[in-house]
């Protein structure tokens, strides 16, 4: 049986049955901690089953796509109208992160997270052999870290909670602890998780796809990163320096250890990363690569058609439609952004400006006109793009109409609705190297072409092998801004993965950018005005460019979300986020 076969079965078979009949008793209850400690806790395999429940938290593709908190909807690179983006959100009675919630057997709400996790870490503590489920408590210590990182990111300061609360629990009507001492909790947990978990390396085969040593240093470097720039831009220098070393040395550890590898196979050529995000064990691209070769992604939300399914209408839902700030930040095939580079082609036909530029475009976009395949109605035939697959494809997608379109997860093999069986990349490694690049950066104010050339410059170049490096003397010569082109590489990079929000969010300029109408494509004085003739009547900008959304106003107290209304009633020592 291949490993990847075996991690579904201890994966998807056994956390599934969390809603389902199954023989685990385990799983069986709601909620977890009214498990009878008589009969249950007695064996590493009953911690193990119990952490099974938490890859369950992980991200998945409606987190990033749909109008959820990380998605980039409440950015500036797709557009639609929200409230998170415009600013006009306002303090709820409850919402669905800060309040306990059970769907089935699975608790979704933060809190019903951390308490289950808190149950197995009290469980652990008194297992007469720690040894045997050292792994158990260091993959709960790790997924109390990502809920906690969570919530730091949506309402800073929150209550730190380690332990099972009675219903008189004193901490129930305690005050919020810190920023700073909530992320210092989440980094505690990951080191501590760190320290237990085994290397790659030594992962058995039935293992492969749990947290490993490896999975829990990248996150190190996600959440040290996060609150490295976040401190450095509210200008906490001192603070900001010892989290940005950090993710220095956290991503640092995970380039050298070579465990993973930007997805790259030679027989995909220039389309492997288009491939990548619609990677399934059934035939889903040209070779016929199933997953197995996928060496990136490091954290990651398993989904199999059979075991499985998305159950999420991706290839036809899609990621929504990228805005034109989105779009102007694609290079041109000389590395050059469209202001500056000659190779650059207007707008003048509905395809103009997707000439000359990287090779991500075409495949995160899809080119005006271009065939292309989706799912079960256009899907492809002969895989050669030959006479089979032109006739069975989509014509001229976005050809006709105005905006910009995005073909990011949608499958190109013949498959149902809502069955697709890709993963969901929680953590690759192509955030691990523009992670370092960015806190190389930002600590020292410089990056070496060394250090360019170990991260950033992979990502850049995996499908574009013609253009040139990003280096300190090309930057220099071409009048660029080091920090902007580091910043344009992880937009582009992280396209529909649910980055944006939270970036614009730790850099402090969302005020700035999410305050800018949202704009589509230009339709005055291009070919849109004869393929599309009812734009004339569509709200434009001065250049004749379509506006999405001109009402925007987001605010300083929008970076923090407030807490809601009935939690401050419960509990007053809480205390509203500023602004609210």
């Amino acid at each position: 049986m291949k490993p990847y076969r075996i991690l579904h079965i201890l994966l998807l078979v056994g956390a599934l049955t969390l809603t389902q009949t199954s023989c685990n008793k385990v799983l069986e209850l709601d909620p977890l901690d009214q498990l009878s400690d008589a009969a249950y806790w007695k064996t590493p395999n009953d911690f193990m089953l119990a952490a099974n429940q938490y890859y369950l938290f992980l991200r998945t593709f409606t987190d990033a796509v749909s109008d959820n908190p990380h998605a980039d909807i409440r950015s500036d690179i797709v557009g639609g109208q929200n409230a998170f983006s415009r600013g006009t959100n306002t303090v709820p009675t409850t919402d669905g992160v800060w309040n306990s919630n059970y769907s089935g057997s699975v608790p979704t709400g933060a809190w019903s997270r951390i308490r289950v996790i808190n149950y197995l870490l009290d469980k652990a503590a008194t297992y007469p052999n720690p040894t045997e489920i050292a792994k158990y408590v260091a993959e709960a210590k790790f997924f109390r870290a990502y809920i906690y990182f969570d919530l730091v990111q949506l309402y800073g300061g929150v209550p730190i909670v380690d332990k099972i609360l009675g219903p008189n629990s004193s901490e129930l009507q305690g005050p919020r602890n810190s920023r700073d001492e909530v992320t210092d909790f989440i980094l505690k947990d990951i080191n501590d998780a760190i320290t237990a978990l085994p290397a790659k390396t030594a992962q058995t085969a039935a293992e492969l796809g749990r947290i490993n040593k490896e999975s829990a240093q990248a996150f190190l470097s996600r959440v040290a990163l996060y609150e490295g720039t976040w401190q450095k831009f509210r200008n906490n220098t001192a603070r900001a320096n010892t989290l940005l070393d950090m993710a220095i040395s956290a991503s640092g550890a995970v380039i050298t250890g070579g465990q993973y590898s930007l997805f790259a196979p030679a027989a995909l050529g220039d389309s492997a990363q288009k491939y990548l995000f619609i990677l399934e064990n059934q035939k889903s691209n040209p070779a016929n690569i199933t997953k197995t070769a996928n060496t990136e992604y490091i954290v990651v939300n398993r989904y199999d058609q059979t075991l499985r399914q998305i159950r999420f209408n991706i290839s036809h839902t899609g990621t929504g439609a990228p805005t034109r700030t989105f779009a102007n930040l694609y290079l041109c095939k000389d590395g050059l952004p469209i202001e500056k580079s000659p190779l650059f082609q207007g707008y003048a036909k509905v395809n103009s400006e997707y000439q000359n530029r990287e090779t991500r475009m075409r495949y995160n976009l899809g080119v005006p006109g271009a065939p292309s395949w989706q799912g079960n109605a256009n899907w492809r035939v002969d895989w050669v793009s030959g006479p089979a697959d032109l006739a069975n494809a989509l014509k001229g997608i976005y050809g006709a109409n105005p905006g910009y379109g995005s073909s990011k997860f949608i499958a190109e093999r013949q498959v149902a609705d809502n069955e697709e069986g890709y993963d969901y990349p929680v953590i690759r490694y192509a955030e691990v190297l523009l992670t370092y690049a960015e806190a190389v950066f930002e600590r020292n104010g410089t990056i070496s072409d060394a250090d360019l050339d170990k991260s950033l410059n992979l990502t850049r170049l995996r499908i574009n092998k013609t253009m040139p490096k990003l280096s300190n003397q090309f930057v220099q010569t071409n009048g660029l801004d080091m920090r902007t082109e580091i910043r344009r590489e992880r937009t582009v990079e992280f396209w529909a993965e649910g980055f944006r929000t939270d970036d614009l969010k730790r850099w402090h300029n969302a005020v700035e950018l999410l305050a800018q109408p949202e704009l589509s494509t230009k339709w005055t004085g291009t070919e849109f005005e004869k393929t599309y003739p009812a734009g004339a009547s569509a709200a434009k900008d001065a250049d004749g460019v379509i506006i999405i959304d001109a009402v925007r106003s987001f605010s300083e107290k929008n970076y923090l979300w407030p807490i809601p209304s009935q939690q401050l009633q419960l509990n007053p020592k809480l205390e509203q986020n500023p602004g609210w």
